[in-house]
């Protein structure tokens, strides 16, 4: 079943149900030119344009993300081993299946929130930042970095729309959504993973060894 074809059946079976509750007096299907994207849903919930609720969110098991760079590269152009402490940052933010990126401070950030909140009693972020320094040990001739893995885990719900007058032939729209997000180190026994990782030199960064600013030295650089 598409997306679009989820939103009209959700659609019908509320207004259906709605009718019954004397709430709404009729239903007009939509034509077929009609039916909003899940985008165009969400965009009004962002904007505040369709009243909006995060119905029934489900937690999944925190689970660790795929590691990646997160300081700068240490090169060592000398003959011996060379260590060196180095600084790291890593911000991790959200996404949803329907929207791309949480935005923080944005209003569907809030809504599912508030939503998280008043089920699980969980203060759910959609970005975390940690920093930190670790000692980078580099043999000659290998760049250097530190690679980090962060605790991630997934929502699943349904957005429920409301809007004062019907839009797209309909007060209320229904969006299935999985959101994923960096959960709180130690979640389900899952933690942050912060290691030390090497290579060898490709050609052209042998051709950085060779420069006289650079030679017999250990030095840093952006990826």
């Amino acid at each position: 079943m598409t997306m679009k074809h989820t939103l009209r059946y959700g659609s019908r079976t509320l207004a259906l149900a709605v009718t019954a509750l004397g709430v709404i007096t009729t239903a007009v299907p939509a034509a077929a030119g009609e039916q909003p994207t899940a985008e165009q849903i969400m965009a009004d919930c962002a904007s505040g344009e369709g009243k909006c609720g995060f119905n029934s969110p489900q937690l999944g098991k925190a689970y660790l993300g795929e590691p990646r760079q997160v300081s700068e590269l240490l090169f060592n152009c000398t003959e011996s081993p060379a260590s060196q402490s180095m600084s790291w940052a890593d911000t991790v933010g959200s996404s949803h299946s329907v929207g791309g990126s949480v935005t923080v401070g944005g209003g569907i950030e809030g809504i599912i929130t508030a939503s998280v909140t008043a089920t699980y009693n969980y203060t759910w972020q959609s970005s975390r930042t940690e920093t930190s320094s670790f000692t980078v040990t580099v043999k000659p001739g290998e760049v250097g970095w530190i690679s980090r893995a962060q605790v991630m885990q997934q929502i699943s719900g349904t957005w429920q729309t409301h809007y004062d007058d019907p839009k797209w032939g309909h007060y209320y729209w229904f969006v299935p959504d999985t959101v994923t997000g960096p959960a709180p180190n130690g979640t389900d026994g899952k933690h942050s993973a912060v290691v030390v990782k090497s290579r060898s030199m490709t050609a052209d960064e042998k051709k950085l060894c060779a420069r006289d600013s650079t030679r017999n030295k250990v030095f840093t650089r952006s990826s």
